[in-house]
């Protein structure tokens, strides 16, 4: 059998850093196709482009190793990847390594998780990963380690169907992090505040600002607990939204 193909997406762009060391990951295990945004993405969530053409430009070729950006979303790049460019469905889609948390809720928005989700649906071992760092210049190299050794484990056993990986990782240097957690989704809830402003022609808008506010601190068996305690976090994201503890009481009801 020949090399694993794996394709690799983010929602920073196909010139972003965290792109690039995952790029080189997926290097050492496989053959690996690229395609990645045009420009930043992040929060498109699982958005799709319906009213407007997708581009997409073949940006490098060498062995083992071709690149690609496309004019769309995270989830554009998968369909069009596993829909035109890819002569086989690949044995693994990687997202990221996103410049900035996706822990707890913040999953539902991010474009890095959209992606890993979308192959989840389409039955291909995903995982997505993000680096505490928000900067453009991050510092990788202690998360680019600790998401080698994930995907190592991630090959060897791989991933049940419609299960992708949400991992996070902390901003400290490698001798700082303690190890890695399995653990859940944090409960809590972004508190938006928007920041009012007028511009140069007397026109009010609006800047998105605001925090996350957690709603169960003291957990130690959550994402945001572990990642504040010098954890690595990975939580696994079932695809099917069913509230299957609600459906007998919610079938009771006279509608």
């Amino acid at each position: 059998m020949g090399k694993p193909l794996i394709l690799v997406t983010n929602d920073d762009g196909f010139q972003a850093e965290g792109l690039k060391v995952l790029t080189e990951l997926a290097r050492e295990i496989g053959d690996v196709v690229v395609v990645a945004p045009d420009d930043g993405q992040s929060g498109m969530s699982h958005a799709i482009t319906i009213k407007r053409p997708v581009r997409v430009l073949k940006r490098s070729e060498e062995e083992g190793l071709t690149v690609y950006s496309c004019s769309g979303t995270p989830v554009d790049c998968v369909k069009l990847a596993l829909n035109q460019l890819l002569d086989r469905k690949p044995d693994l889609l990687l997202s990221g390594i996103n410049h900035g948390s996706n822990a707890s809720v913040s999953v539902i928005y991010s474009g890095t998780m959209a992606a890993a989700i979308e192959g989840g649906v389409n039955g291909i071992k995903s995982v997505g990963f993000s680096l505490l760092d928000h900067s453009p210049d991050a510092d990788f190299s202690a998360s680019g380690k600790m998401a080698g050794r994930i995907l190592k484990e991630v090959m060897k056993n791989g991933i049940p169907a419609e299960i992708c990986l949400n991992v996070n990782i902390p901003a400290i240097p490698e001798k700082q992090i303690k190890g890695v957690k399995v653990c859940r989704q944090t409960k809590g809830h972004w508190q938006e505040e928007f920041d009012k402003r007028t511009d140069p022609f007397n026109r009010d808008y609006y800047w998105l600002t605001g925090y996350f506010n957690n709603y169960e601190p003291g957990a130690e068996d959550t994402d945001e607990w572990a990642l504040k305690n010098g954890y690595v976090s990975i939580v696994p994201i079932r695809i099917d939204y069913t509230c299957f503890d609600y459906i007998e009481p919610l079938s009771k009801r006279k509608f």
